[in-house]
């Protein structure tokens, strides 16, 4: 069973519910952190990290003395990485989405593969859990690829856990699509319902069973429980607005390690995920 742990916006505590769950169910589970622009669940894992990769992605190279100008790698750009200018071609590799039609699209042949650095992926374990996040390079804008081979690194393994990128853009839509189950974490407040209703419905395009886990339950209003009751999404779990979970946060340190009550309410959750994934209603 693969689940994925995704939020509509940052912030909501989606990466400390995905590692505690994580850490709850302790063996035959691999935990992918997808969230590649700012991975964190290193910081509550703890893995030790036994391999790192270098991830490059295609990016065209002109040669000028081949090019007629004729432009059609311009046209078929969408995204305009590679222009037409008085009598050269300029490419701008980070514009790039690696689509390869300015290859395809040349008449001339005058345009080659390149490579450029995307960011790397580094592999471990934590304890018994197999660990896999990507770091994106600092100042890059596309993540997508990225995610992709984060995920292409998978193993057969009962149980995944992918800690999605927040929000409900593409990369989120590449870190959760052919999953089984979407836990959808938010926080409520006006903000947190907004995006809660975007990555919904994203997750109902996309035709994934979900569920809700509600933090800092206990403060903002009751905007996300009536959202909730309206499209017949399960509660499956509310964590109150706490300050000792405010401090083990901030130390690094998983809520189920420090806490035996927690560790059994996070136990209780994955039942219920287990229930609604096989079609057992709402998992109460």
């Amino acid at each position: 069973m693969v689940i994925a742990i995704a939020s509509g916006k940052g912030g909501t505590g989606k990466t400390m519910v995905a590692t505690n769950l994580a850490l709850t169910i302790g063996k035959d589970v691999q935990f992918l952190d997808c969230d590649v622009d700012e991975p964190d669940a290193h910081l509550f894992l703890k893995p030790e990290i036994e391999r790192s990769e270098v991830v490059k992605v295609p990016v065209p190279k002109v040669d000028e003395n081949r090019c007629n100008l004729c432009g059609k790698c311009q046209e078929i750009c969408q995204f305009k990485a590679i222009v037409v200018i008085a009598d050269r071609v300029l490419t701008f590799n980070e514009l790039c989405h690696s689509c390869g039609g300015c290859f395809k699209v040349c008449p001339q042949g005058a345009i080659s593969e390149d490579e450029r650095e995307l960011g790397i992926i580094e592999m471990g374990f934590a304890g018994g859990i197999r660990f896999v996040h990507g770091r994106l390079r600092i100042g890059e804008a596309i993540d997508g690829p990225l995610i992709e081979e984060v995920r292409k690194r998978a193993e057969d393994s009962p149980i995944t856990i992918i800690d999605a990128p927040p929000g409900s853009s593409c990369p989120v839509v590449q870190a959760i699509k052919g999953v089984d189950f979407v836990l959808l974490v938010t926080e409520p407040t006006p903000f947190g319902l907004f995006d809660l209703k975007i990555v919904h419905r994203v997750v109902e395009i996309l035709g994934i069973p979900c569920a809700l886990v509600i933090n800092r339950a206990d403060v903002g209003d009751s905007g996300v429980k009536e959202y909730a009751k309206e499209k017949e999404i399960p509660i499956l779990l509310e964590i109150p607005f706490d300050r000792r979970i405010l401090e083990l946060y901030s130390e690094g340190t998983a809520l189920v390690s420090a806490v035996d009550s927690w560790k059994e309410r996070f136990e209780e959750l994955f039942g219920k995920i287990k229930k609604i994934s096989q079609g057992e209603g709402n998992g109460k």
